[in-house]
Formats: structure tokens, C-alpha cells, sequence
């Protein structure tokens, strides 16, 4: 299969740096998520890849001392050529400091960082299955991939209906959409596994790629051991300090088959190989 990487060989573009951004739009998008855009003076759009990632810095006042600065995933880039959009979960003291920020508030972030999505150019159909905010990560790519003309099968999980940002996530691509959720027991292993395994069968996709949940990752590595022919990516959600591969914090282990080591995910990804990732448990 000929894929063609959206970045450099590197793990990062050479253009990452800090930038100065302005707020120019900040509002709720439902009661667990918020929709975040900035605005830096250099062309930040242009040299940003589906699944990369900037680092924040979190406003402080004496209610919220966030120390860190917080890795936030890419959910779009423009409309201006300084613009990059997220979309996150307010859940702890860093989300819970961008959540004052108002429009026209100063603030700094440093990035694009990491290596991006893969997208082979002669795609036919890809197969994409993201849960909760798993789904702004892989936003970029659904994009891209409607651009070229590729066809779109997507599962999206959520807790419920009221969490599911359908509408957010396609932002007018067409797809073939299922969405399953934890309230009803459609989101359960067994009956994900039916429906990936009736949507693989019908579908073969090129390609599938996910994120958002550990339980979905560990799912969809066991069916493609079924599947060789057929490429897998994830964005990895991790615990990360610094985002450059210097404090170490957020290392995982991964076996190509060749050699187990552990790799750092902020630099050697966050995007790797379904099939590489020895996985942890989790129950999201």
C-alpha cells in the first residue's frame, strides 16, 4: 500500500514554536464540551496535521493556578491561516482555567506537535470509530479524507444521546454514521464487535482508524488480526508534562512484531499502529 504521511520523516514539522494567539471564539457546544478557537500571527493553519497536538498555556487567577501546560488535540485549522480550533472536556484545574477564557483574552500555545494521521492517496473507504472527545482528535481527518473523495464509515460512542456531538464531528462530510451508546448497552464490546465486524465485511476498508478509548483500541486490534490487509491507526490519549519527549511521563509499550520498547507518545506519536500498541485497560 503507498501511504503518503501528512508530515515530514521527523515526529514534528520544523515550523513548532510558541505562538501568541488571540481568542476569537469560545462557547459551550453541549453540557460537557467547549469549543475553543485561537488566533496566532503566524500561518499556524498551513503547517498542522490531522492528530497532532498544541500545548496551552492555562490562564491563572486565584481560583485556577494550573503550573503545566495542557496538550489539547487539533479540531480544525482556518478559516484564517493563524487559526486552530479544539474542542474539549472540561474535567480538571488546567480545562477548568481555559474555560474563562473570553474572546479577545491573550494566550500562548506551542506546537503543532507530534506525528499526524497516515492517509493513504489511493484510499477507497476508510473505517473510522471514535468515542467522547476522541472524536475532535480525528475531526481533522474526517476533512481530509472528504476532500479527496474518499468514502467514510463511521461508529461513534458516547455515553448517551446528549453527548454525542454527531453534527460537530462530520461537519458536513458525507458518511455512512452508527452511533452506539453506553446508556442503551449498544456501546458494549459484544455488540460493537457485530457491528465492526458486519461494517468490515460489507465495507472492507482501506484502512481504520480510532480514539478516544482503550477498550475500543483493544477491540479493533483483535479484529484485525483477522483482517491483515488491512492498515490501523490510533491517536493516543495520554497523560503528558512537557509534549517534546523530554520528561518521559507519558511513555507506552509497543511490539512491531520485531522489537518491544517503550516510546514516548508525544514524540513518537500520538498516531501509531493499532497493531503495535500493547494495550492497558480501561472502561471508557
Amino acid at each position: 500500500m503507498h501511504v503518503e504521511p501528512c508530515s515530514c520523516a521527523g515526529p514534528w514539522e520544523p515550523s513548532v514554536s510558541a505562538h501568541a494567539c488571540e481568542v476569537v471564539e469560545h462557547r459551550a457546544v453541549n453540557r460537557r464540551y467547549r469549543y475553543l478557537r485561537v488566533r496566532a500571527a503566524a500561518p499556524v493553519a498551513h503547517a498542522t496535521q490531522p492528530g497532532q497536538f498544541y500545548q496551552l498555556q492555562c490562564p491563572v487567577s486565584e481560583q485556577h493556578q494550573p503550573f503545566l501546560l495542557r496538550p489539547m488535540s487539533v479540531y480544525g485549522m482556518g478559516p484564517e491561516a493563524g487559526d486552530v480550533e479544539f474542542l474539549y472536556n472540561v474535567t480538571g484545574l488546567g480545562t477548568r482555567a481555559l474555560a474563562q477564557l473570553e474572546v479577545g483574552d491573550a494566550m500562548s500555545m506551542v506546537g503543532p506537535l507530534g506525528r499526524p494521521f497516515n492517509l493513504d492517496r489511493h484510499a477507497r473507504r476508510l473505517l473510522l470509530v471514535a468515542r467522547g472527545v476522541g472524536l475532535a482528535t480525528m475531526a481533522p481527518l474526517v476533512q481530509r479524507a472528504a476532500r479527496a473523495g474518499v468514502g467514510l464509515t463511521i461508529v461513534m460512542s458516547a455515553r448517551t444521546p446528549e453527548d454525542l456531538m454527531k453534527d460537530a464531528f462530520l461537519r458536513g462530510a458525507p458518511a455512512d454514521t452508527h452511533c452506539v451508546f453506553d446508556s442503551d448497552g449498544t456501546s458494549s464490546v459484544p455488540r460493537m464487535e457485530t457491528l465492526l465486524r458486519t461494517l468490515i465485511e460489507r465495507d472492507r476498508p482501506d484502512a481504520v482508524y480510532t480514539c478516544g478509548s482503550q477498550r475500543v483500541l483493544a477491540l479493533l486490534q483483535r479484529l484485525l488480526s483477522e483482517y491483515p490487509e488491512i492498515a490501523g491507526e490510533v491517536a493516543l490519549e495520554q497523560r503528558m508534562a512537557c509534549g517534546m519527549g523530554v520528561c518521559l511521563s507519558c511513555v507506552r509499550m509497543f511490539d512491531d512484531g520485531h522489537t518491544r520498547q517503550f516510546q514516548r507518545v508525544c514524540r513518537e506519536g500520538p498516531v501509531f499502529a493499532i497493531r503495535d500498541v500493547v494495550g492497558e485497560v480501561d472502561f471508557a
